[in-house]
């Protein structure tokens, strides 16, 4: 009779869309995505924290509104002390990438947006996976293409979830 350590567990190995498989597609992207972002760092003399805060201002700025980075939601979603933050930002303001506004409302809070001309340097160093990028996409569907951003929608929605989870041993 097997314990239950030796049962084959059914969603680990059963095949290409099983959870082992899904695991090394995903390291391996996330592993790329990674070698691409310290390559950028390097070329702009700056730290991969530095790149994951560019990362998360830009997105930020792309949602607009009452989403604006600020130094403080910076430091949540990255996980920093609030003065690894503060020296973050000085690093990438010095090297003019991003821009720190305070708000016209209350004078105490900073928004913190990626600056305009470090937006082309960005979009010119990134030009190849933007446009490897899209020769993926086009290989599919629209319908397929909603199911891949559901997916990726809901990984994204398990990966916070981790973060905002209690420490683990």
């Amino acid at each position: 009779m097997r314990t239950a350590d030796e049962t084959p567990d059914r969603d680990v190995d059963d095949g290409p869309t099983g959870l082992q498989s899904f695991a090394v597609l995903l390291r391996r992207m996330n592993g790329e995505f990674n070698r691409i972002a310290h390559e950028f760092a390097q070329a702009q003399g700056l730290h991969p924290t530095d790149v994951q805060a560019l990362v998360a201002i830009l997105d930020a700025d792309r949602g607009g509104g009452d989403r604006a980075m600020t130094p403080g939601r910076l430091r949540a979603q990255l996980d920093l002390t609030s003065g690894a933050v503060t020296a973050c930002l000085d690093r990438l303001e010095r090297a003019g990438h991003i821009r720190r506004v305070r708000d016209s409302s209350d004078r105490r809070v900073v928004h913190v947006h990626y600056a305009a001309a470090a937006k082309h340097v960005a979009r010119a160093f990134f030009k190849p996976l933007a446009a490897g990028t899209d020769a993926a996409r086009r290989q599919f569907a629209e319908d397929e293409l909603q199911v891949v951003i559901r997916f990726l929608e809901a990984m994204n929605e398990e990966l916070a979830q981790l973060r905002r989870a209690e420490p683990r041993a």
